[in-house]
């Protein structure tokens, strides 16, 4: 592998089977032997038990522990998963681990391992609070941020809340673990130890700030309008007219084969900077639509909707999910050299949204380095050009939109280094 001229160097592995220590050992001396001899300066991995946790929590544990172990990596962090992505290719189901190492001379690694407390009573009319330790603040020459954590146990939007106020625009990226069972099930992996909840990241600080890309997987419909009446999250009017009617009307006006595609596929994008002369697709936070109530006219959306914002109707399915990545990765590719990426990709994407769990790791690995549409896509990471792709399929992803981080669904966010 040639190393840019940052130095920087980037490794994946990927073993699929029950023995997942064994699995562990194959992947991590994959990525590091991409490194040819460079220390690592960061390890994230990802442990999959398989679709109804075949593999026990302690063969597991004993996989996460194994990668820390055989890292050496200044910091190593990693999460449980539904599925993971690593040397080309996606593994969603399987007993399967994938791990991702760089080298990154001139970058400042910092781990982190924020804790939740829930304290009964303390919030406000006595409702349960929520405490959150360990969570260190980025130095003024941080650039950005990797975040895994327990959907069920931490309280992430009001984390990256926390982050948006104290330190604007840094970007958060990252994901949340996947691993299937509900509850208790997810372990998380910091620097050689093992945590039931919580999360872990790390900082990056000095050096060259890594490129940031959220693709939201939509494509929209109809014209932006502003929202005129409305309560919480349920819009009764957009520009002076019942949101459902205006809603109807834009379905209507599309080709009939697009029109059940539409209402199958239903989201609202919320215009993050009101201010834009122009609104981009990057320039809204879309959420779903979770209802439509004809008789009182208005649409419920997945969260909540101010009188004056600016929204968007979008469609989401598979040819808009892939068009939308596609063109977030031109840029970044004729910025400057691209070595390796870290990839969040929703748990309803892979197979189920593509037919195809390869779909975004190809996508990336083409849309970073056209080289590697004419590779061969077996031979993946290991033998493929390109940059060196890992990640997870997660439940639920984070990044950052018009400049404020959020937790997404149904997206793909990447870290591209």
């Amino acid at each position: 592998m040639t190393a840019p001229a940052t130095g920087r160097r980037v490794g994946d592995g990927l073993a699929v089977g029950p023995d997942l220590t064994g699995a562990a050992e194959v992947a991590t001396a994959q990525a590091l032997g991409a490194l040819e001899g460079a220390p690592a300066d960061l390890v994230v991995f990802f442990v999959c038990p398989g679709a109804t946790t075949q593999v026990a929590a302690a063969e597991v544990e004993a996989a996460g522990l194994r990668v820390m172990e055989l890292a050496g990596a200044v910091a190593a962090i990693g999460a449980t998963a539904h599925g993971v992505i690593a040397d080309a290719r996606g593994v969603e189901g399987e007993p399967a681990v994938a791990v991702w190492a760089a080298s990154m001379p001139g970058t400042r690694v910092r781990a982190v391992a924020p804790v939740a407390e829930r304290r009964p009573g303390a919030g406000p009319d006595g409702a349960d609070a929520m405490t959150v330790r360990g969570l260190r603040t980025p130095d003024d020459d941080d650039t950005a941020a990797i975040l895994l954590a327990d959907p069920y146990e931490f309280p992430i939007s009001g984390v990256l809340d926390r982050i948006n106020q104290t330190r604007p625009g840094f970007p958060v990226i990252g994901g949340m673990a996947s691993a299937p069972g509900g509850p208790g099930v997810n372990r998380l992996f910091v620097d050689g130890r093992v945590h039931p909840g919580g999360a872990v990241g790390v900082l990056l600080g000095g050096g060259t700030a890594p490129r940031i890309v959220v693709s939201q997987g939509c494509r929209p419909i109809g014209p932006p309008m502003v929202v005129t009446r409305a309560e919480h999250n349920r819009i009764g009017e957009l520009a002076g007219r019942s949101a459902a009617q205006r809603l109807r009307e834009i379905v209507a006006a599309l080709p009939p084969d697009e029109q059940q595609q539409a209402l199958r596929g239903l989201h609202i994008g919320v215009a993050v900077d009101e201010h834009a002369d122009e609104l981009g697709r990057g320039d809204f936070l879309v959420r779903p639509v979770l209802a439509v109530n004809a008789e009182e006219g208005s649409v419920v959306a997945g969260d909540v909707v101010d009188v004056g914002t600016t929204v968007r109707f979008q469609v989401r399915d598979a040819a808009g999910a892939a068009q939308n990545l596609y063109e977030l990765l031109g840029p970044v590719r004729r910025s400057g050299p691209v070595t390796g990426a870290l990839l969040f990709s929703c748990n309803g994407r892979g197979a189920g949204m593509f037919g195809d769990p390869d779909h975004d790791v190809r996508a990336v690995l083409t849309g970073l380095d056209p080289r590697c549409a004419a590779a061969d896509p077996a031979s993946g990471g290991s033998g493929a050009p390109g940059p060196r792709v890992a990640g997870f399929f997660a439940a639920g992803e984070i990044g950052p939109i018009g400049g404020r981080n959020h937790l997404h669904g149904f997206t793909a966010s990447l870290l591209v280094v």
